[in-house]
């Protein structure tokens, strides 16, 4: 029997083909807008009264903003992996902060680059530094920016390496170290992003701008904090800074305007997690709390939705109609193959793609293509199918010594009815534990299957009551991906997984 899913899904395929210009005589632009530690609603579309992002809400009017849009990781490195590659990070070989994306992944600049397209990346890559994992040897003709997760906005330096590696400048131009001291950085990339639109308008073309925005360190100039007199101190810099980028993205859209190719640019804008609460983006040591998740519960690194349910529109005047709001579930692992298809670009037929086309939601309203998404960031694990939500050993990473730790007894195992509870505050487990424990097998099995296709990675077994497939890299560590962050791959020797496995409800077999 074809489920409705099925059949809605092929019917919005055959609206598209007579929706969408895939034959025109030139093929779309593309361009990502990708923001940093992005609150969930810090819009002014979304809700948020007392920041200023006008042209971000006109880029949402034009097209459509999908309300359960969510990033395939809670954290920098892993989600970007996803959003290149279109597949999951732990498939993409990088399931943590500080993994290089592995040469033989194919992005969305390698696959569009054969095809005809000029492929520029423009800010923050944060997948590799080496000649083999750098922006220009992963397909882009064009790279300004830096390769590491963050640096001063007017310096250009990283900081944030003590005691291992002191501060170190860190911004290119290609492979060629560049210097431009006292420049804020935010306007610097929509000023190069706009240039690269103006270079390639007779041409089609890929446009990747990565704001390190509203990343620390809180930087922004003057005039920004200016336009925010009335907040209080860390969310008036945070507001100045988004009001930066904000800036950038009008500077980059009216390229497009004044080039006369706006109806024939895709667009996408999105963030790569949620906001976060780390002490480097507060004040005087203390939690941040300039960035804004709720209703959702947790943050950056949580995977509750605070940590991964992020902004998400999509724009193409020439096919989508405007002012749509979806609240069908989709991933930042869907662009790729969505890109692809409106470029008439075939997918890598030699590994698995998890994302999935969804220009016919946009196009048609069609229904999501998912069945059920997974997550995994250090010891947590997590999967949505419909409304219903498991977290498995979840932090919410907020702003008490408490919250940072995984949730013990009953909660470690979490289940939501989404639309009933988006916050995650009903622990639903015991009124449904047979759906506890398909979920439970079902992600087990999910992060079991994605590790083994990491590429370039050795497969090994270790005797870890979480099941999960450990992995040696070239230094030689031990990684499991059940750890926490900052200890996965660090303990050569120690693999004390169970003691944070001890509240988990027996697992159902996993077909091995």
């Amino acid at each position: 029997m074809v489920s409705r899913r099925k059949l809605l899904a092929g019917a919005a395929a055959a609206t598209l083909s007579s929706a969408v210009p895939l034959q025109t005589a030139r093929r779309p632009n593309v361009i990502i807008f990708l923001m940093d530690d992005l609150g969930c609603h810090d819009l002014g579309c979304l809700g948020a009264s007392d920041l200023k992002t006008p042209n971000i809400d006109r880029l949402a009017s034009s097209g459509v903003r999908f309300t359960n849009w969510y990033s395939n990781a809670p954290v920098c490195a892993p989600a970007r992996a996803a959003l290149m590659t279109g597949r999951n990070p732990i498939r993409a070989g990088v399931p943590v902060n500080g993994r290089e994306l592995p040469p033989g992944e194919k992005t969305i600049a390698s696959l569009l680059k054969p095809a005809g397209y000029a492929t520029g990346l423009v800010g923050k890559w944060h997948l590799g530094s080496t000649a083999d994992t750098a922006p220009n040897a992963h397909g882009f003709d064009y790279f300004y920016g830096f390769h590491n997760g963050c640096v001063d906005y007017f310096s250009h330096r990283y900081y944030w390496g003590e005691p291992k590696t002191v501060n170190f400048h860190d911004l290119w131009r290609n492979r060629d170290e560049i210097f431009e001291d006292g420049r804020y950085l935010t306007g610097r990339i929509a000023e190069e992003a706009a240039g690269f639109v103006n270079a390639h308008r007779s041409e089609p073309f890929f446009l990747y701008c990565a704001f390190n925005a509203v990343h620390y360190p809180m930087h922004a100039p003057n005039k920004y904090v200016e336009r925010f007199p009335d907040l209080d101190r860390e969310r008036r810099m945070y507001a100045a800074m988004l009001s930066a980028a904000d800036d950038g993205i009008g500077e980059i859209l009216r390229a497009l305007d004044g080039a006369g190719i706006s109806d024939n640019t895709l667009v996408f804008f999105l963030g790569d997690n949620g906001a976060t609460t780390e002490a480097r983006a507060g004040l005087n040591q203390k939690p941040a709390t300039a960035g804004n998740n709720a209703p959702f519960r947790g943050f950056k690194f949580s995977l509750f939705d605070g940590g991964m349910h992020v902004p998400g529109v999509m724009s193409w005047p020439g096919a989508v109609p405007p002012n749509q709001v979806s609240s069908e579930v989709v991933m930042s692992a869907d662009i790729l193959p969505t890109v692809c298809k409106a470029a008439g670009v075939p997918l890598p037929a030699d590994r698995t793609i998890d994302g999935r086309d969804i220009l016919p939601l946009a196009a048609s309203r069609a229904a999501s293509p998912h069945e059920s998404i997974h997550w995994a960031n250090g010891q947590q694990l997590a999967v949505r199918r419909g409304q219903w939500k498991l977290v498995i050993n979840g932090i919410e990473y907020g702003r008490t010594e408490a919250s940072r730790k995984p949730l013990e007894g009953d909660d470690a195992l979490f289940l939501s009815n989404l639309e009933e509870d988006p916050g995650e505050s009903h622990n639903l487990r015991h009124q449904h534990p047979e759906l506890v424990d398909e979920l439970a097998g079902a992600v087990h099995r999910w992060r079991d299957a994605a590790a083994s296709q990491q590429v370039g990675l050795t497969r090994l077994r270790q005797n870890c009551v979480c099941r999960s497939l450990a992995f040696a890299d070239r230094l030689r560590w031990s990684t499991c991906v059940c750890q926490p962050q900052g200890y996965a791959g660090k303990q050569r020797a120690r693999h004390n997984v169970a003691k944070r496995h001890r509240n988990l409800v027996p697992q159902p077999p996993l077909g091995r």
